[in-house]
């Protein structure tokens, strides 16, 4: 058999086919060259996965669109407008000062920017984050930054302190383990005004091969010497289609989804 696999000559395989029982013979040829068409479908596969392109994005492109989830068209224009929408809502900033537990008193904080310690993103959508849950702590922390009537707190001292303090973000709502956390940003040199919450929310809205998504991002400022907290969220609403008709049939041309 392995003779005439590698002969050169196709009339040595016909008159091997032919001989003794050719039912058999034929099943045995088949047997023998059955590992060529999955090994060449894989060779096919494999280069088709190894190739990708790429280009620089310019300042002006817009944003990718995402086809399964949300990405920067959603996320970055939701951090914009909430942060805009929160800082513009906070009062001017007094001198605070802060007593711990046992007695000891943080120097008072000279009035000036606010000091905002942002605590962390909470993710309650029906989506992974994956890389861009850093990505939006980053971008919200740098806005708060580039407001001059706002500063933020190190998130590695935010880190070290509720690790040293062994407290949860969620328990910090008690004024008790606030004045702790405070208490011990103050002596590390950071005293601070507000604490900043921010949480990702998802409503999903389902019709046959359609579906429709409404993003939600939140973020709450908590006063740390009055307890009292503002509110503000924005809103993106996109919609996962099967065909690049999907947005015709289902939100025009009237403008209305009907069911």
């Amino acid at each position: 058999m392995k003779e005439i696999l590698h002969g050169d000559s196709s009339s040595d395989l016909h008159e091997w086919l032919e001989s003794g029982n050719p039912k058999m013979r034929r099943r045995e040829f088949l047997k023998q060259t059955s590992w060529i068409g999955p090994v060449a479908a894989a060779v096919l596969v494999g280069g088709c996965k190894s190739t990708q392109y790429a280009h620089i994005l310019k300042s002006d492109d817009i944003d990718l669109v995402g086809s399964h989830q949300a990405g920067s068209a959603v996320w970055n224009p939701l951090v914009d407008e909430a942060v805009a929408k929160l800082l513009s809502r906070c009062p001017d900033v007094h001198a605070t000062r802060f007593e711990t537990p046992d007695g000891q008193v943080v120097p008072n904080m000279p009035a000036g920017p606010a000091t905002v310690c942002f605590i962390g993103i909470e993710n309650k959508s029906a989506e992974e984050m994956v890389d861009f849950k850093d990505q939006l702590y980053e971008r919200i922390d740098s806005q708060i930054n580039g407001n001059g009537g706002f500063r933020s707190v190190s998130r590695r001292m935010v880190d070290v302190a509720l690790h040293e303090t062994a407290l949860r973000p969620d328990s910090l709502y008690i004024p008790e383990n606030r004045d702790v956390f405070a208490a011990h940003l103050g002596r590390a040199g950071s005293p601070i005004n507000y604490l900043l919450y921010a949480r990702i929310t998802s409503g999903t809205t389902e019709r046959n091969d359609t579906t429709q998504r409404d993003y939600l991002l939140t973020l709450e400022m908590v006063d740390l010497e009055s307890g009292e907290y503002i509110k503000e969220s924005a809103t993106i609403r996109k919609g996962y289609h099967d065909s690049r008709a999907g947005k015709w049939w289902n939100y025009g041309p009237f403008k209305q989804a009907d069911g």
